[in-house]
């Protein structure tokens, strides 16, 4: 039975992987797959296929609202050239190969990672890296590795809502571990940005700078995520932290500044104002206490289903429950809404908008999020009915009595492995979530560790991804060679999992 189990996530990888196809495409496969096997050879019967889906639509509604209004308060920034202006204000600021891969590399395509995600950071990155005289390769490899520990807590979190909506768990139990993992692994990955730069030379030049940005990064991070509970804009806020840290210590140097024409305050500000609205948004209907009535307003209208107990043919039992509340007006979602429709009407007053930037801003929103909402409504659908029939449970004691004591070290690979076929850590965690949770559960490991591996491996091993290497590719004119960026890429890859493994194995341990 667990070899039946992973059956569909055997076909998402083999045809992801093997055939090239896309993440819809295979996703479907995956889907139909799952469906098939559930019914032929788990006992799901139309009970539970009608509930399974039920639940999957309410998974979907969650992670889906996040993702379009996180890409449309990008679309509506970049549209206004905020997004240019800000990337040229970093060009600006030095003439050091490792300092510049620092700032545009790392600190930027993290802040961008924070709100934007889907290859956007690599995609934005890597032009302003061939303009200050990087190679093609190098500008593509610099920010995806950079971005890389930036990943959960960005595109306003939505991989870790992924993460609750999957596992059912409060995000004040998950949040300390997967922050903690992350931002330890920042080090590393600032530490590669440089060597991927400028080589061995500039890594000792530099260490001091990183280790300084990595700890404000990683340390906002836990700060905003974990003790005020802020996890939608935890790595918004540690690339923003990691912004007014290192654009000083890139002027360090004076003699390493560049002379051209500088960009004014005013236009800078104004390229900014969609981001510092974010945080008195965010602020304001989750956080400060005098507004409380404005979040107990936007709080009264949710979405929550109950749901009756199912028994499957075989008699594997769904307990009856209620889904977690999904609170329409004051939802992640929500907030970015809010963010865009008030940005969109500062950079509008400010003239930064041709007539139909509007339209032009929805339907390039539209088109883009189409493809991608699919191929991760595919996934949720295959995960749910795996949950719901059973099959996860059986893949989980499958995985018990293979890994047995390595799960610990296992537990990230798994997460990675789910990052690299589907493009996303979103996807990796609605697969995967659930299994590491049950394996976990019937080995006695800490729940919140293994899942902070499963997280942070995705979120990692998502820099090994084909799907977001061919999105920077096509924006360094390396169309076609994604497979040379891989090769570069995939030795700093293996070693950020590797990385969080070993974190996993103390965290157990100690």
């Amino acid at each position: 039975m667990p070899l039946l189990a992973t059956l569909p996530i055997l076909i998402i990888l083999l045809l992801m992987v093997g055939y090239r196809w896309g993440a819809a495409r295979a996703g479907a496969a995956g889907y139909l797959a799952a469906l098939v096997v559930a019914v032929a050879f788990f006992g799901a019967n139309a009970e539970v296929l009608a509930y399974a889906h039920t639940r999957a639509i309410l998974l979907t509604f969650d992670v889906l609202f996040i993702i379009w209004a996180a890409y449309l308060l990008y679309r509506v920034s970049d549209e206004a050239g905020a997004i240019e202006t800000i990337g040229e204000a970093l060009r600006q600021l030095t003439s050091d190969k490792g300092m510049q891969a620092i700032l545009i590399g790392w600190i930027f395509a993290s802040f961008l990672q924070g709100t934007g995600g889907f290859g956007v950071p690599v995609a934005i990155t890597a032009p302003l890296l061939i303009g200050l005289g990087f190679s093609p390769l190098a500008a593509v490899v610099i920010p995806t590795i950079g971005h890389g520990w930036a990943v959960t807590f960005g595109s306003l979190g939505s991989s870790f809502n992924a993460l609750i909506s999957t596992t059912g768990l409060e995000a004040s139990y998950l949040a300390p571990a997967s922050a903690g993992f992350l931002g330890l692994a920042v080090f590393p990955v600032g530490l590669m940005v440089v060597h991927a730069a400028d080589g061995w030379g500039a890594v000792k030049r530099l260490a001091w700078k990183v280790l300084l940005i990595g700890a404000v990064m990683g340390g906002t991070q836990y700060f905003v995520g974990v003790t005020l509970g802020l996890w939608n804009i935890g790595s918004f806020a540690g690339g923003m932290a990691g912004l007014i840290v290192g654009v000083p210590l890139a002027r360090w140097d004076e003699t390493n500044s560049i002379s051209r024409e500088r960009i004014g305050a005013k236009p800078l500000f104004i390229a900014l104002s969609a981001y510092l609205l974010l945080i008195v948004i965010t602020a304001s209907i989750l956080l400060i206490p005098s507004v409380n009535p404005l979040k107990d307003a936007l709080g009264e209208i949710a979405i929550r289903v109950s749901f009756p107990e199912t028994v499957s043919n075989l008699s594997y039992i769904n307990p009856e429950g209620t889904t977690k509340p999904i609170y329409i007006f004051k939802h992640t979602g929500a907030i970015l809404l809010y963010t865009s429709a008030a940005a969109f009407v500062i950079y509008k007053r400010a003239g930064l908008y041709a007539a139909v930037a509007g339209k032009k801003i929805l339907s390039q929103t539209a088109r883009k999020m189409i493809t991608s909402s699919l191929s991760i409504a595919l996934m949720v659908a295959m995960a749910v009915v795996m949950q719901q029939s059973g099959m996860t449970e059986a893949l989980a004691q499958g995985l018990a009595n293979a890994v047995g004591t390595a799960f610990p070290f296992a537990a990230a690979w798994i997460g990675a492995l789910g990052a690299f076929m589907t493009g996303s850590n979103t996807n990796s965690n609605v697969v995967f979530a659930a299994l590491q949770l049950r394996t976990a559960e019937l080995l006695g490991y800490s729940v919140p560790i293994i899942l902070a591996a499963q997280t942070a491996g995705a979120s990692l091993g998502s820099v090994l991804a084909p799907a977001k290497l061919i999105v920077g590719a096509s924006t360094a004119g390396m169309e076609g060679k994604e497979g040379v960026a891989l090769r570069a890429v995939i030795g700093y890859g293996v070693g950020l999992i590797f990385f969080i493994s070993s974190l996993t194995v103390l965290a157990i341990i100690f």
